[in-house]
């Protein structure tokens, strides 16, 4: 049996909150993967469970590989409709904040959101939270926002009523903020959770390859590509690096979630603890985007935090650069040499 995440008097607070409120909003941060998509409709079909119609917004593009999931098609991109979500936000009566831990990781809709008037619940799995809300559901060591979302449904009794477009879009959040439960996932209860989620009827086997093989000809080639041409191997400091500029994308017909995954590939290799990917923003000019992985434990939220603006969970981080490309690997470089003694421990 599961323990109880939040005391009775947060769990009764969170039901006034909901049944108080009329415009109900569920955001996640920016550049969503599968575990903010996948507590934004897990949640939402929680509040519809206790009457309620939410909204969901999220901040721009989610990955293709995500567009299965149920109920995404009510999904709001900020992005592409601004005035209208900016009104949203300004009139909302409560938002829901879920797998961020401060404003600035939703990017454009920043501003908006934290001077929104409404009442917010944070809901999220990661460090020092600094969101200002009438109630902060934080655990930096639940494997996934997720699992925190399940975790409140089954306190809150919901869980014997749910369906499938619960049920399918909370596994796929756990599953890919774990690298299909091969990091960040040894607590028992996760795999309970797991049973539970299997009583609904779910196809776990179907959500992994909806997930992991749901790619491009030319993803699988820029798969290979970066591997035999980009990876860098510091085999002393058992450390790897990759670069994407963005004339790598361009030929390969980048499309948003192509880079997912590619960091957790040289962790293959014998004896590695390390794993970085730098790459180049799309869009604008020396903007790079740092993906870190790790094992055991060596803490690559501490490099990300840093060298890379960053931070995250001690296995999985990420962060930005504002330079070139080139001044990026000389960070990485410089990151690397710093945790020297970490890494060949």
């Amino acid at each position: 049996m599961l323990e109880n995440i939040i005391n009775e008097q947060a769990c009764e607070q969170l039901r006034t909150l909901v049944s108080h409120a009329e415009t109900i909003i569920c955001v996640c941060h920016r550049s969503p993967d599968g575990d903010a998509i996948g507590a934004v409709l897990g949640w939402s079909e929680c509040l519809r469970m206790m009457g309620k119609e939410p909204q969901m917004i999220v901040p721009d593009q989610y990955p293709d590989f995500l567009q299965w999931l149920p109920n995404t098609e009510k999904i709001i991109r900020y992005d592409k409709h601004k005035e209208g979500c900016d009104w949203t936000l300004r009139h909302a009566d409560l938002i829901f904040c879920l797998d961020f831990n401060t404003t600035s990781r939703t990017g454009e809709m920043d501003a908006v959101l934290a001077s929104s008037p409404a009442k917010k619940v944070l809901i999220d799995h990661h460090l020092n939270p600094d969101v200002d809300t009438a109630l902060t559901i934080s655990f930096p060591k639940a494997s996934s926002t997720c699992e925190l979302v399940f975790r409140l449904a089954w306190q809150l009794g919901l869980f014997e009523d749910a369906t499938k477009h619960f049920a399918v879009p909370v596994y796929c959040g756990m599953m890919t903020d774990t690298g299909g439960f091969t990091f960040n996932s040894n607590d028992p209860d996760i795999f309970f959770i797991i049973g539970q989620l299997l009583t609904k009827h779910i196809n776990k086997d179907k959500i992994y390859r909806n997930v992991y093989h749901n790619y491009s000809e030319s993803r699988i080639r820029l798969m290979g590509y970066v591997m035999y041409e980009k990876m860098v191997y510091d085999a002393q400091r058992h450390a790897a690096y990759f670069t994407l500029s963005r004339e790598d994308l361009k030929r390969f017909n980048f499309i948003k979630g192509d880079a997912e995954g590619l960091v957790n590939i040289p962790q293959q290799i014998k004896g590695l603890k390390l794993s970085i990917s730098l790459r180049e923003d799309t869009e604008k000019e020396n903007l790079i985007w740092v993906s870190l992985r790790s094992v055991d434990d060596f803490p690559c939220n501490e490099v990300a935090a840093q060298f890379f603006n960053g931070g995250g969970h001690l296995n999985a981080s990420g962060g930005r650069l504002e330079c070139s490309l080139e001044e990026a690997v000389k960070i990485t470089q410089q990151a690397i040499l710093a945790f020297e003694e970490k890494l060949k421990s």
